[in-house]
């Protein structure tokens, strides 16, 4: 049997202390991390990934995300999925997936509640309209707006900026980062988080792990917000191959269940479908690749973290659906339409009068980056109230 193998399933290594299981030889070890881009002594009753989750879920960054819009607006509803409650949701798929495969919970978790944390106020619309915003000025990406956000703009510490985190954790956080931007990190940190987007390879499996787990916690709780809000219906998910599968199963096995009860029971089986899939090609994978440390799986030249080739259809299938029939609503394009028209506006305005921000970013140099730092810090409502003060006309009341 290869090392891997040995080592998938029970595996031993106390060095997950806190995390709730053994670790493998191929999960990342917080005694053989590769740091902090500021020395720090060591934590006499936390492990470095305990204490990043730590610090992520004490940050101002982290608590803004419970008034960020997922898809409804935070002022549609109040049951409706913020960023807030998809990181948390998105921490627990990714924890139940990590003990099983031995890899290290705290550090996987630290990843989900920080992988949000550069998104804009209103969803990727107010992404999108950001990004616009910023292209004669390096463009915005939120996967790069949240390793700012834990490098530079958290201000907690009096001896350095940022929320000082290990290098696995910022690995994880960065999923995407355009060839420009990765230059530019990697001139700034020669063989850093960003060296694998120039030169190939792959994240550490608990970075890989946290963005199937986005991936898992977004289809199904998107289906759920899009018929709690009237605009998916039950009948519309028995055409998606996947949903029609465990809505048949549930049917059978409780008849009488009312529709609301339906659609959870329906859900909650998609879901431990993803998991267990998820688990048991992973295992395979890794059985086959063989991987005896965190760098071996980094030099592998794709990710070990997987779906089988069935359900990955069926996924591609649902995201599909979603974005004709939800994303796609035109009362979803209708709100995120003002929410972009916030966003340019704000733009506008701060760059021809920086004072009105706060000092931190009014003073600073490089203007633009400035501005979309700003807003990109904003909950939706307090953009919506920034806005109204500006230009003196009210949106998405």
């Amino acid at each position: 049997m290869t090392a891997a193998g040995q080592n998938i399933g029970n595996v031993g290594n106390s060095g997950n202390v806190g995390g709730g299981g053994a670790l493998a030889c191929y999960a990342s070890h917080p005694q053989t991390s590769r740091g902090r881009r500021h020395a720090q002594d060591k934590a006499p009753t936390r492990n470095e990934f305990q204490r990043d989750r730590d610090r992520i879920v004490h940050s101002a960054a982290f608590r803004r995300l419970m008034y960020k819009t997922q898809v409804f607006l935070n002022h549609e509803g109040d049951l409706f999925r913020t960023r807030l409650t998809h990181s948390l949701e998105v921490a627990q798929i990714a924890r139940s997936i990590a003990r099983p495969l031995g890899l290290h919970e705290d550090l996987v978790e630290a990843i989900a509640l920080a992988h949000d944390l550069g998104h804009t106020p209103f969803g990727h619309a107010g992404q999108d309209a950001l990004n616009t915003c910023m292209a004669a000025h390096g463009g915005f990406e939120h996967n790069l707006q949240s390793l700012r956000v834990v490098d530079h703009l958290e201000r907690r510490y009096p001896q350095h900026d940022g929320l000082n985190l290990t290098f696995e954790t910022r690995e994880g956080i960065l999923k995407h980062c355009a060839p420009t931007n990765a230059r530019k990190l990697e001139q700034q940190d020669p063989g850093g988080v960003a060296a694998r987007f120039l030169h190939g390879g792959q994240p550490a499996l608990e970075a890989q792990l946290a963005n199937l787990a986005d991936e898992i916690a977004y289809n199904a709780h998107d289906v759920d917000d899009g018929v709690r809000s009237g605009l998916l219906t039950l009948r519309q998910l028995e055409a998606v191959p996947l949903l029609a599968h465990h809505l048949a199963s549930v049917r059978q096995d409780h008849p009488a269940l009312d529709d609301r009860r339906l659609l959870h029971e329906t859900i909650r089986r998609m879901l431990s479908h993803q998991i267990y899939d998820v688990i048991d090609t992973t295992r395979a994978a890794l059985a086959a690749a063989a991987p005896a440390s965190a760098n071996a799986v980094r030099r592998h030249s794709a990710p070990l973290v997987q779906f089988g080739a069935p359900l990955r259809a069926q996924l591609d299938a649902l995201k599909h659906f979603l974005l004709q029939k939800l994303y796609r609503h035109p009362q979803v394009c209708a709100n995120t339409d003002l929410g972009r028209r916030v966003v340019r506006e704000l733009f506008a305005a701060y760059c021809a009068h920086p004072a009105q921000m706060r000092p931190q970013f009014a003073t600073r140099a490089d203007r633009e980056r400035a501005v979309a730092d700003y807003i990109a810090g904003m909950t939706d409502r307090f953009a919506r109230r920034e806005h109204a003060r500006l230009t003196a006309c009210r949106l998405l009341d």
